[in-house]
């Protein structure tokens, strides 16, 4: 079993475990944190099938997807989830993604999340273009991309089927040299 993790000023990222249900199932549930997002308000039998599915993403090899719980270090507390997934070995290209306990919304945790995903997927992973996609309304969730130095690439529409609807997706991305360009002093 893997012990992946990665760690931040206040968070520490890790492989997510069965015994998180808990403490995943309480954010996955939310209607208000599921509303700009593919999946949800999660059942039980969700939050298990995603905890699941992510658990056996960790014994691949070579490990090209890490989805990981967010825990607030001082209070070994779940606060959300976060990922980077290799999309494309062939041009070393990756999607990040992150979702948070609505309490922990508007403190930074997404930023911090985000920083340390595209850090690890440059530095590690040697990816040379990272990307994200939001929908339209979620405009926390861009600026989040926004302040980690992704630029708008534009707007997809109808790209997803997202509850019997078809929905727009924006395109958010960051390559290799504008992020070690943005870390020089």
């Amino acid at each position: 079993m893997s012990t992946f993790q990665l760690q931040t000023k206040r968070l520490l990222l890790r492989d997510f475990d069965i015994a998180d249900f808990d403490q995943v199932h309480e954010y996955a549930s939310q209607p208000e944190v599921s509303r700009y997002m593919e999946w949800g308000p999660n059942t039980t039998d969700d939050t298990r099938r995603f905890l699941t599915e992510s658990i056996d993403l960790n014994s691949k090899d070579p490990r090209l997807d890490f989805e990981l719980a967010v825990v607030l270090k001082p209070e070994n507390r779940i606060l959300g989830g976060g990922g980077i997934h290799v999309s494309s070995r062939a041009n070393n290209e990756g999607w990040i993604g992150y979702c948070f306990n609505q309490d922990n919304w508007g403190k930074g945790y997404a930023t911090e999340v985000a920083l340390a995903l595209i850090e690890y997927g440059f530095n590690q992973l040697k990816l040379n273009r990272i990307f994200a996609t939001t929908a339209p309304g979620n405009k926390a969730s861009q600026n989040v991309l926004q302040k980690i130095g992704m630029k708008h690439e534009g707007s997809m529409r109808e790209h997803k089927l997202v509850r019997g609807a078809y929905r727009d997706t924006e395109l958010f991305a960051i390559i290799k040299s504008d992020y070690q360009s943005s870390r020089e002093p």
